[in-house]
């Protein structure tokens, strides 16, 4: 069997290039289709992240303050009458 020219050398380190080029591409779109979920999750997450926080503000500003209790009068003594 003959050696390789240095042009058939050349041809076949230049196709093994294409695939291995062809790889990164789907890797690279994959990852990027990854990113953008993950980056539409984050957003959504941050959404109900503030909405619940409002929720939480609106539920504090309904409580009593903790140094100034509501002023309560004592029911009326039925032998007091």
């Amino acid at each position: 069997m003959a050696t390789p020219t240095q042009i058939e050398q050349v041809a076949e380190r230049t196709e093994r290039l294409l695939v291995r080029y062809r790889k990164l591409q789907r890797a690279n779109q994959l990852l990027t289709e990854q990113v953008a979920g993950l980056a539409y999750e984050r957003d959504s997450l941050k959404s109900r992240l503030g909405a619940a926080r409002a929720r939480i503000d609106a539920l504090l500003e309904r409580l009593p303050q903790i140094g100034n209790p509501p002023a309560i009068r004592p029911a009326p003594r039925k032998d007091a009458e």
